[in-house]
């Protein structure tokens, strides 16, 4: 099983090879395939599943701090939705095809955007509500051809890290900089970076709404953003949603291959099909803007990324086992297991490998990807402390028991990437 890169150092072919997540996913158990529930739609093993559940409940947390509304949508709508949205006549290709139900069409929603602007409009609204933020971490399906599918990075069934921000023309330029601000928080505490930031515009044909003065108006307003928040970009032609231009953040996977992991786009068109509406100062109806931005993207592209990027040395806070107990010999095999209950009971990660897996060196190099090992031996049973191993190769004095737990907790806790601070 491979350990961590260095900071620093580049990888070789062979290396890169190592970090491609399909390999490296399943090598870790974080997730696998079967044929009989198809291509394209991987399950996640336990501890893949608790990578994605820290990275779900970060985002969350992000998301309520900075005045999201969280919400549930059904991952189901009738046909006649999406052909109000403008996704049954621009992106159907990349549609599942309609179910026969009960005399109507439902189809496997392609986005969350109708839903949620469905969800606006069922309640009437005043300028100061305005900014209403609505997030949700919810499924949506893509008939992706098998040709293109590949372990998480293309799937067929997505759970996206989805919001969307119904605000007046005059805070559109602050929320969409407010969303660049989360991505780049994100990207810290998941230890990555982005490739590149692209402003994605429309190219010819019709994929896109013919509406050419609200392409320059959100154009315009993304302009502005991108040069508030002072990142470099590149424009590209073509790559734009249907409905609007849209901000990608792009990143890079073990080949060299670029994919959209986080965007942030400006819409005028589904206020104008859904008729949404709130009710201004002057008590009349104005028309809303929407903002769609996704943070970490969808959470299986967002794993495929970190799988690639640390090599399965996570950070502390998305690793399965953040903390590893070793007992030098079967004598402090109860003092281990009394330290592992009180790293659980500080919510932490914890496993006990004992004397019967063999030398403390060989468990030592097997548990390299855990962040933090305890060493327990004869001299700190007795005097309750734990010798502590960084997965950096670091080893740090003897240390009461208590100190060592409490400081791997705050670091955690502060989504810090860093594995100790002095």
């Amino acid at each position: 099983m491979p350990g961590a890169f260095s900071r620093g150092h580049s990888p070789s072919s062979r290396e890169k090879t190592m970090y491609d997540h399909r390999k490296l996913g399943r090598e870790l158990d974080l997730f696998d395939t079967d044929p009989l529930i198809g291509a394209g739609l991987p399950y996640w093993l336990p501890d893949g599943a608790i990578v994605r559940h820290s990275l779900e409940e970060y985002i969350r947390t992000a998301e309520r701090r900075a005045g999201y509304r969280h919400v549930y949508s059904p991952v189901l709508g009738k046909r006649e939705l999406y052909e109000i949205s403008g996704h049954w006549a621009h992106y159907s290709d990349d549609m599942y095809p309609p179910m026969d139900l009960g005399g109507e069409q439902v189809v496997l929603r392609p986005s969350l955007c109708p839903h949620h602007a469905l969800i606006y409009r069922s309640r009437s609204h005043s300028y100061r509500e305005l900014p209403l933020r609505l997030a949700e971490l919810g499924g949506m399906y893509r008939s992706e051809l098998s040709g293109v599918l590949g372990g998480l990075t293309r799937v067929r069934c997505i759970q996206l890290n989805d919001a969307h921000i119904f605000c007046t023309l005059d805070q559109v330029a602050d929320e969409a900089a407010a969303a660049l601000d989360l991505i780049a928080a994100a990207y810290r505490a998941m230890g990555i970076t982005a490739a590149r930031y692209r402003l994605s515009l429309p190219g010819e044909g019709g994929k896109y709404v013919a509406a050419p003065k609200m392409w320059q108006r959100a154009t315009k307003l993304l302009i502005e953003v991108l040069d508030r928040s002072g990142v470099p970009y590149e424009s590209a032609a073509g790559e734009a949603a249907f409905y609007g231009p849209k901000i990608d953040v792009q990143v890079a996977d073990h080949a060299g291959r670029e994919a959209t992991l986080s965007t942030v786009q400006i819409d005028f068109h589904q206020p104008e099909q859904f008729d949404l509406h709130y009710i201004g100062p002057d008590a009349g109806k104005h028309r809303p803007v929407m903002v769609h931005r996704s943070i970490i993207g969808s959470v299986e592209r967002a794993v495929a990324h970190l799988i690639e990027q640390h090599g399965g040395a996570f950070p502390a806070w998305l690793a399965p086992v953040q903390v590893v107990v070793l007992p030098v010999s079967a004598a402090e095999e109860a003092a281990a297991a009394e330290l592992a209950d009180r790293c659980r009971a500080a919510d932490l990660r914890v496993e006990v490998v004992g004397a019967e897996a063999g030398s403390l060196g060989a468990r030592i190099r097997e548990k390299r990807l855990v962040p933090y090992q305890f060493v327990v031996g004869p001299a700190e049973t007795a005097n309750g402390e734990v010798a502590v191993r960084l997965r950096d190769g670091r080893k740090l004095p003897a240390q009461p028991a208590a100190n060592a737990i409490a400081r791997v907790r705050g670091l955690i806790e502060s989504h810090d990437t860093r594995l100790w601070t002095d």
